[in-house]
């Protein structure tokens, strides 16, 4: 388990307990004064007052910059708050990685080589950063542009010079992108879809955190997350997730910066987490 994000990563382990400090641009926009609301949507009544009510105190007296994004296809069911806010990705672009080389591969009619899937599952499931970098070399931004541009993810804006770190993301296309990895579409092909959903399945137990933080037992589990910290913005700490189960089939993404600590962001996210899921099993 790395904690970082270049061609050159790999030489930080997350047990050193340290980050790396890149000088840079901010990722996004400052907040305003005055902060957005949770905004929710349901064809099942009553249930987006609650999610938005909950959702929100899950969020107060939390510092940082918090976006969030929910669908639940069953209930018809739409959160969002800050749904087009850039963040640097760290490694939840690890999942954009994957679907890029299987959409490649599924239009030149190829199945992936095994060199491939060990790489992909080292990169999904254990976030492995040389293994990312490598498939990310090997695509080239042409490729991933294409992938993008394919999956209607406009808003995406790859990393340059290899630092697919920090690649600008928004909640708005993660949830497209999680639309596309757990739903039929023209894009990547079941099998495509399944094998993404298998290796989100698998990710190691001490990188399970974030978004699946209160999923019911009986709920299927996906999820890959990222932490990253630069002098900007302090830690970003995201997580995306697919659940299915309990009646609802539903995607969760949820992105930080501005934390003091990797574990404070982590808080937050579950805290998120927490009050979706509990509120969807009682819906």
């Amino acid at each position: 388990m790395t904690l970082w994000t270049s061609r050159r990563a790999g030489v930080l382990a997350a047990g050193l307990g340290i980050g790396i400090l890149i000088p840079g641009v901010a990722a996004g926009p400052a907040a305003a004064a005055t902060a957005p609301a949770v905004g929710c949507t349901s064809a099942r009544a009553g249930l987006a007052a609650k999610l938005k009510k909950d959702i929100t105190a899950a969020l107060a007296n939390r510092k940082g910059t918090v976006a969030v994004g929910l669908h639940d296809r069953t209930t018809g069911t739409t959160c969002t708050l800050r749904p087009s806010t850039a963040y640097d990705s760290a490694s939840v672009v690890k999942v954009t990685v994957l679907a890029a080389l299987l959409w490649d591969a599924k239009k030149r009619g190829r199945y992936l080589t095994d060199r491939e899937a060990s790489l992909a599952k080292a990169m999904i499931t254990k976030s492995d950063n040389a293994a990312t970098s490598t498939l990310w070399k090997q695509l080239g931004l042409t490729k991933i542009k294409g992938f993008l541009a394919a999956a209607g993810m406009t808003q995406t804006k790859p990393g340059a010079n290899g630092y697919w770190g920090l690649t600008q993301i928004t909640v708005t296309d993660e949830q497209k992108l999680l639309k596309l990895v757990t739903a039929k579409n023209t894009v990547l092909s079941d099998n495509s879809r399944a094998y993404i959903l298998k290796l989100m399945g698998q990710v190691v137990s001490a990188q399970r955190w974030g978004t699946p933080y209160g999923a019911p037992s009986g709920v299927s589990v996906h999820v890959k997350n990222g932490w990253l910290q630069r002098s900007t913005h302090g830690w970003r700490v995201h997580s995306v997730g697919a659940f299915k189960g309990g009646g609802h089939d539903y995607t969760i993404t949820v992105l930080t910066h501005g934390n003091s600590t990797m574990n404070y962001g982590i808080t937050t996210i579950q805290g998120v987490a927490k009050a979706v899921h509990r509120d969807l099993a009682a819906s």
